[in-house]
């Protein structure tokens, strides 16, 4: 039996055209002299995000890591929402290795982020200065934050002297969702963070964004992480590729949707997914996870539920095949 898998849609590999432009790229050594083609790649998504300039990286943990790095000092505080990727996902590296206290906020909201990061305190008390936003959300079941709602956010950290990090690695996904342009969706933020290697089927890669100077900072700790790569132009060639098919979301858009249509019909209890992440309530997770591998369908725990997540190497083909292994085995 063929599998499924459904863990991550970052399990998407590079086709055919991706690994001939990945072989035919014009390259240098990016740590001395700036890989032409990794320039072109970061300048591509600077314009699109809409910020000064853009770095590459290897992955979308560095790349929020280095925000913090530079937007923390040790010790300071910095607001994110309940689940997300910064707290729960990147092993801590935000406070042991940027030095900030994280707090969650169970509910994200422009008065939540009044309330806790602003007004007086004493000197022994925490620093505030930066909110964290995700969008979208993962562990949330890719739930997407709307451009209204984005702009009261930022509106709020401003109000009370807080910066922003956009951890988008996810981005393309709400551009896509909410037929907005990406601009829209960064609007305010100082920093950003984007992923190639998600939806977009890059073998590899991120791009930590922000202003020019941030990018100047920022390219002296990618090296201080171990991030400087030399022939880079390889794998920004594919990030070019992948750029072409941001369009392509609105298929794992419609995957998901037919895939959690299909699983209430079998009697699952799914939530409505927003973009191309479905999750499923189940009486015993580890269970559930074994019965599916069982049938040849990789999924993944998120949350105390199963998640699905539809990509770029699966289509509506795929998801009938897996219905149908659900009805008939499980």
């Amino acid at each position: 039996m063929t599998p499924i898998d459904l863990r991550s849609d970052t399990v998407t590999q590079p086709d055919e055209a991706m690994r001939r432009a990945m072989a035919a790229a014009e390259v240098g050594d990016d740590v001395l002299d700036h890989d032409p083609t990794m320039a072109a790649l970061e300048e591509r998504v600077a314009g699109l995000l809409g910020v000064e300039a853009a770095l590459w990286v290897p992955s979308g943990s560095m790349g929020n890591l280095i925000a913090l790095f530079l937007h923390l000092r040790r010790g300071d505080r910095f607001l994110a929402p309940l689940g997300a990727h910064v707290l729960d996902a990147e092993l801590g590296t935000a406070a042991w290795l940027a030095g900030g206290m994280p707090h969650a906020l169970a509910s994200l909201t422009p008065e939540t982020v009044v309330a806790a990061g602003g007004g007086e305190s004493p000197y022994y008390g925490l620093r505030t200065t930066l909110l964290c936003l995700e969008n979208t959300h993962n562990a949330a079941g890719g739930t997407v934050t709307s451009v209204d709602e984005h702009a009261a956010l930022v509106a709020a950290a401003r109000s009370i002297g807080l910066a922003v990090h956009l951890d988008g690695a996810r981005l393309w996904n709400a551009s896509v969702a909410l037929g907005v342009p990406l601009t829209s969706l960064t609007a305010g933020a100082d920093t950003v963070q984007v992923c190639l290697s998600k939806g977009l089927g890059a073998p590899v890669g991120s791009v930590v964004a922000g202003s020019a100077s941030f990018v100047v900072e920022a390219r002296r700790v990618r090296k201080m992480l171990g991030g400087g790569v030399r022939q880079g132009g390889v794998l920004a060639a594919a990030g070019l590729v992948a750029l072409d098919r941001i369009d392509h979301l609105e298929a794992d858009h419609s995957n998901a949707n037919g895939l959690a249509s299909g699983l209430r019909a079998l009697g699952w209890e799914v939530d409505e997914p927003a973009t191309n992440i479905v999750l499923a309530s189940v009486p015993d997770l580890e269970k559930t996870l074994l019965s599916l591998r069982d049938v040849g369908v990789f999924a993944s725990p998120m949350s105390g539920k199963v998640r699905f997540v539809t990509h770029g190497d699966v289509d509506s083909s795929d998801i009938a095949e897996v219905l149908r292994r659900l009805r008939e085995d499980i």
